[in-house]
């Protein structure tokens, strides 16, 4: 009976020790990229240890049931002098003392709640219950009651964000007596604005990206001016960006009576091709009568000494200057071949399992930056769809928002070829470490880099899963990636087994199939492969060890799909000789000519703007200079031979 007692002494001690902290305020969607996003946990007692317990995220959707998405074990960190502990995004003020992932906590109808505990006691997936429970607000914004999780928590009320239509600038916070209102945001102080108030010190720069060798004013910012001298260390390293590339002190003193310091630092201007790099200027330790309003400033240093390859972007394409490094005889078992049996054995060769790699979704980031590398700058990768550069350092990183960042494009979309991420795709292991894969090993065409590309974050989820001719890019683009994603799309469709590419747009939801073929076939014949995407193939093939064969040598297409299916393949002409297209203009863009090889072609061609209307006929042979007089803009070119056309694009200065 004394241990029952004891027992019951214990459970009874323990809660109420833990019912001293409650979910304070809550802001689940401030502003729509969720950045600024925050839980706020108030103890009775200031600077109170959260050892034991755990913070747990409930998602109330149907797909969610009511069970854990996040959990955060709260063990060594305690609250500050006014029995506050602040959970929240990259960009609230003041600086969480516990950061989280912009767009962690979803907008309901769900819930946050305390239990005493550890995070492992809740795995992803652990439906709600009351048992440990210290204290839970169930949240939404504009979502009906979740009567489910409600029960499951033992609540009997759900909270609306938004109840004031200003979800977006206000958020939820606990009163005095147990009850909640909405009101604007008071992340890191008491709600009712009493208590202990810090002095807020920022850290600003006039810009947030520099050249190499520019002095950047490190400017610091207290709310109130000192009343002693105030002195502080900063970091300013991050990764590659050392202390060999700044001079100037790190060492902060902000005088008495005065609220701002300015520290210069002189970044050194070398002669070496790093890459863009990232200073982060990081607080040391402040006296706790001050809080941060910011940290872990981020300043983009621009490296100035990228390389400019010897080939053109596909805007301005170039054909030559890259020769592939495919073996004399990688082709060779293709020769006298046709129809299925000449698919085989391209299937053979790309996806022999004696020979092929396959590398992780991880890895592609990696092989991007060196395949789709920019030929303009050598720090930046170019991008599919929207035809533009950015550099190599915006990759996107996290769920949240993408503009201005770019990511990986399958041409081929994973819901329509039913190829998907496994566990093993989350870790970058490197070149040299691979998986075996074979031609029925569909789901490594997830990270297959003949099928990926770097691409705008936006226009990725604009394209979405449609086929090429419902997707043509975005407006005003000039098409200059068309043959290339057809090129890619036919890769995928011999390597792998499960997929096809056919007329027409097929159904959506009809995986394994995706349209249209004639529509590629069109872009595949006007846009031949150039010198960057010879590049591509090069490099991708020293990762996977298997070739684009359809770059290599395009002309296999119309064996395949096109206007020579039925015949027989013959393969008699060298490598050197299929590295220069049937037909190339240059210079292109141009200004008041161009001209145009067509490898021992001769026929009639024809200039005419993208209204239709005809504005220069003339024949050609080989070599035939045409002469313009046109304004700037884009234009096409149709060449007629052979009783066959070949349409090409010209851009005029």
């Amino acid at each position: 009976m004394k241990n029952l007692y004891l027992l019951v002494f214990v459970i009874v001690f323990a809660n109420l020790s833990f019912g001293q902290v409650v979910i304070n305020e809550l802001d689940s969607d401030t502003p729509s990229t969720d950045t600024q996003e925050f839980i706020e946990l108030k103890s009775d007692t200031p600077n109170f240890s959260l050892d034991g317990l755990v913070l747990v995220l409930f998602n109330g959707s149907n797909s969610g049931g009511d069970s854990s998405y996040f959990a955060l074990d709260l063990d060594g960190y305690t609250t500050d002098a006014n029995g506050i502990f602040l959970i929240g995004g990259p960009e609230v003020s003041p600086v969480p003392d516990f950061l989280l992932f912009e767009n962690t906590i979803q907008n309901g109808a769900d819930a946050a709640a305390i239990y005493a505990g550890n995070a492992s006691d809740f795995p992803d997936q652990t439906v709600a219950t009351t048992t440990n429970l210290l204290d839970a607000l169930i949240h939404d914004t504009d979502d009906a009651d979740d009567t489910g999780l409600m029960n499951l928590l033992g609540l009997m009320e759900q909270i609306n964000e938004d109840e004031n239509n200003n979800k977006t600038t206000e958020s939820i916070q606990r009163k005095d007596d147990g009850t909640y209102e909405v009101k604007t945001p008071t992340p890191g102080a008491l709600n009712d604005g009493s208590g202990v108030q810090f002095n807020g010190i920022l850290i600003s720069t006039a810009l947030d990206q520099y050249d190499e060798g520019s002095n950047i004013d490190l400017v610091f910012t207290t709310q109130t001016n000192v009343t002693s001298d105030l002195t502080f260390d900063i970091t300013i390293t991050n990764g590659s960006f050392t202390t060999s590339d700044y001079s100037g002190s790190t060492t902060v003193t902000i005088p008495t009576g005065m609220n701002t310091v300015t520290n210069t630092i002189q970044i050194v201007d070398d002669m070496d091709d790093e890459g863009d790099e990232v200073m982060r200027i990081t607080f040391g330790a402040i006296p706790s009568e001050f809080e941060l309003l910011n940290d872990n400033k981020e300043i983009r240093i621009v490296d100035n000494d990228f390389t400019v390859a010897s080939w053109g972007t596909p805007l301005n394409p170039t054909f030559g200057n890259v020769a592939s490094t495919a073996p004399i005889d990688y082709y060779d078992p293709l020769e006298g071949l046709a129809e299925a049996a000449l698919v085989q054995a391209i299937q053979d060769i790309i996806a022999d399992p004696t020979t092929v790699r396959a590398q992780t979704y991880a890895d592609i980031i990696d092989i991007l930056k060196a395949a789709d590398q920019s030929p303009s700058n050598s720090n930046q990768v170019w991008l599919l769809y929207t035809e533009q550069q950015r550099p190599k350092f915006d990759f996107q990183t996290s769920g949240g928002s993408n503009v201005g960042k770019w990511n990986r494009e399958h041409t081929y979309p994973r819901s329509r070829g039913g190829f998907n991420n496994i566990d093993a795709d989350d870790f970058a292991d490197g070149i040299n470490v691979f998986t075996v894969t074979r031609a029925d090993s569909l789901r490594h065409a997830n990270s297959d880099a003949h099928g990926l590309r770097a691409t705008d974050g936006p226009e990725n989820s604009s394209r979405g899963n449609q086929d090429y001719g419902e997707y043509s890019g975005p407006t005003g683009n000039q098409g200059s990636w068309q043959g290339d994603v057809a090129r890619g799309i036919f890769f995928l469709t011999v390597r792998y087994n499960g997929l096809d590419v056919v007329n027409g747009n097929p159904d959506n939801s009809t995986v394994g199939q995706l349209g249209d073929l004639a529509i590629l076939l069109d872009w595949h014949r006007n846009d031949p492969p150039d010198d960057f995407e010879m590049n591509r193939n090069n490099i991708i093939y020293n990762w996977q060890f298997n070739r684009n064969p359809f770059i290599d040598q395009p002309d296999l297409v119309e064996y395949i799909w096109g206007n020579n299916v039925g015949e027989t393949w013959s393969n008699l002409l060298s490598v050197e000789e299929h590295e220069k297209p049937e037909f190339s203009i240059y210079p292109n863009p141009a200004s008041d000519y161009i001209t145009l090889f067509a490898k021992g072609k001769q026929g009639d061609l024809e200039v005419f703007d993208t209204l239709g209307n005809s504005l220069v006929t003339q024949p050609f042979n080989e070599t035939t200079r045409i002469n313009l007089n046109l304004s700037s803009g884009l234009y096409l070119m149709r060449i007629y031979y052979n009783n066959t056309s070949v349409m090409k694009r010209i851009i005029i200065k």
